[in-house]
């Protein structure tokens, strides 16, 4: 598999750093899992959770550095606790437990710079007998050379797709050429799952893509744009999930004006009027 940690390539920031021996990268994330939280969750989409909810596998930091980030306590880089799960064991005994209230759908979120430790914990749950449907909630900034790697074993990619504009993610998530490291991420997963989605008897999505994007405030220009962009370069068929609940965290405001205040109706009304033409 293409998962050598001993010059990391695993993400598109290719830091070659050798992870076995400790050495760290952006991520700041050795050859160990690092797991914020292992949690029963019924906020993603109803097609995901249903009513019963998913398990959840929280991945500490992340491989961006998005400035507005709603989990910025455990996706910061700079940041750690005692408290997370660092063991293979551990973690999957925190999942087992949920797994075992009747719960069959298992999502890991921001999972790209852990996607050695990801595929070890499927693999251990599946020689215990635990076979969920797998969940890769990322934010796109994927290598789909390593997505390929993944080809058979996550069910459901939930990525999102966060700019159009690439002068917006170096401003707010320090990452360059966003939309087209993305846009080739997400054909990849196109490639394997298609635009259509497999629904279970109990309503419950088994199979497909679905992108997420969150609207900004004062940017659902941007959002229209990349709407536009996505129908051209996907299919009208993508499924889609237009999310509206940005908050402003911390000192935001004083940085970054635009971000420092909600999402008014207007702008998110214009961005749904344009996904419903």
């Amino acid at each position: 598999m293409y998962f050598d940690l001993v010059s990391c390539k695993l993400c598109p920031h290719v830091c070659g750093v050798n992870r076995d021996k400790g050495e760290l990268g952006v991520c700041k994330i050795g050859a160990n899992p690092l797991v914020a939280s292992v949690v029963l969750h019924k906020g993603e989409e109803p097609i995901i959770s249903g009513e019963d909810g998913i398990c959840n596998v929280f991945f500490a930091h992340c491989n961006l550095s998005c400035v507005y980030c709603q989990n910025f306590q455990i996706s910061s880089n700079k940041n750690y606790s005692s408290q997370w799960l660092d063991s293979f064991d551990a973690i999957i005994y925190r999942i087992v437990r949920i797994l075992d209230k009747g719960i069959n759908v298992l999502g890991f979120v921001s999972p790209t710079h852990q996607v050695p430790q990801m595929v070890t914990i499927v693999e251990m749950l599946a020689s215990k007998g635990y076979h969920p449907v797998i969940v890769y909630n990322s934010n796109a900034y994927d290598s789909p050379k390593v997505l390929r790697e993944l080809n058979g074993l996550v069910d459901v990619y939930l990525p999102d797709f966060k700019y159009y504009n690439n002068t917006l993610a170096r401003r707010y998530s320090n990452v360059k050429k966003y939309r087209e490291i993305a846009t080739l991420a997400i054909k990849e997963m196109i490639w394997q799952k298609g635009t259509s989605l497999q629904i279970n008897n109990l309503g419950i999505l088994c199979s497909g893509v679905i992108v997420r994007h969150l609207v900004l405030p004062g940017h659902a220009e941007d959002s229209i744009h990349l709407l536009e962009y996505l129908e051209d370069e996907f299919s009208a068929n993508l499924a889609l999930s237009l999310m509206s609940q940005y908050s402003p965290i911390g000192d935001i405001a004083e940085n970054f004006k635009n971000l420092g205040r909600a999402l008014n109706d207007d702008e998110y009304n214009s961005v749904t009027e344009k996904l419903a033409e």
